[in-house]
C-alpha cells in the first residue's frame, strides 16, 4: 500500500471549477482509493492505495471528475518520499519563515528544454528560482500571485506543472507521514 499526494490544478478558484472537497473525497472512496483525506479547498489528496501505474490512476481520477463534474482538472500524482526530497532540496530555506513567498511547482517530468533564460529575463529582482528534475522551486517575496515569473514559469518549462506555497507542502508532508 503506497502512500499518495494528488495535485489537482484549477478547482476552486474565482468561482471557476467548483469541487467540495466532500464531494472528492467521496469520488476518490468510490473509486477504492483508501483513507482519503483533502486539505484546503484548492485540489490537495492524500490517500492510500495499490497502484502501479500513477499516469493511469492520474488520467482516472481526472476523468471520474468530468464524469461527475463537468470539467477535467489536471491531476499530479506523487508518493511521499518524492515530497519529502522536494522539501529537503528546497535552496531558500530562509524563505521558510515567510511560507508563502515560496512555491514548489511540482512538474509532470523533468524539462526537457526549459527556456531558462526567458525565465531569468521575466524574474523580478526580488525573485529566485531554482529547477531540480520535477521541482521548480520559486521565492516570491512580493507574492507568487504578482509575479510575472510565476504566471509564465511552466510555459517556459515546457512541461505541466502545479504549484503550492510552503505552508501547504509542510501541510501534505504531514499528513502523508
Amino acid at each position: 500500500m503506497t502512500t499518495l499526494i494528488a495535485l489537482l490544478r484549477g478547482i476552486n478558484i474565482g468561482g471557476n471549477n467548483p469541487l467540495p472537497m466532500k464531494e472528492l473525497s467521496a469520488l476518490l472512496t468510490g473509486m477504492g482509493l483508501r483513507d482519503v483525506q483533502t486539505y484546503i479547498q484548492s485540489g490537495n489528496v492524500v490517500f492510500r492505495c495499490d497502484v502501479k501505474n500513477r499516469a493511469a490512476l492520474a488520467t482516472k481520477i481526472s476523468a471520474a471528475i468530468e464524469a461527475q463534474h463537468g470539467f477535467a482538472p489536471h491531476v499530479l500524482l506523487l508518493d511521499a518520499a518524492e515530497l519529502r526530497k522536494a522539501m529537503a532540496g528546497n535552496p531558500y530555506p530562509e524563505a521558510e519563515a515567510d511560507p508563502k513567498s515560496l512555491s514548489l511547482l511540482f512538474l509532470d517530468e523533468a524539462p526537457p528544454h526549459p527556456d531558462l533564460k526567458s525565465l531569468e529575463a521575466i524574474r523580478a529582482d526580488s525573485e529566485r528560482f531554482k529547477l531540480a528534475g520535477k521541482v521548480f522551486y520559486l521565492h516570491a517575496p512580493e507574492g507568487f500571485g504578482r509575479s510575472r515569473l510565476a504566471a509564465r514559469a511552466e510555459k517556459l518549462l515546457g512541461v505541466a506543472a502545479s504549484g503550492r506555497n510552503w505552508s501547504t507542502v509542510c501541510k501534505l508532508a504531514q499528513m502523508a507521514g
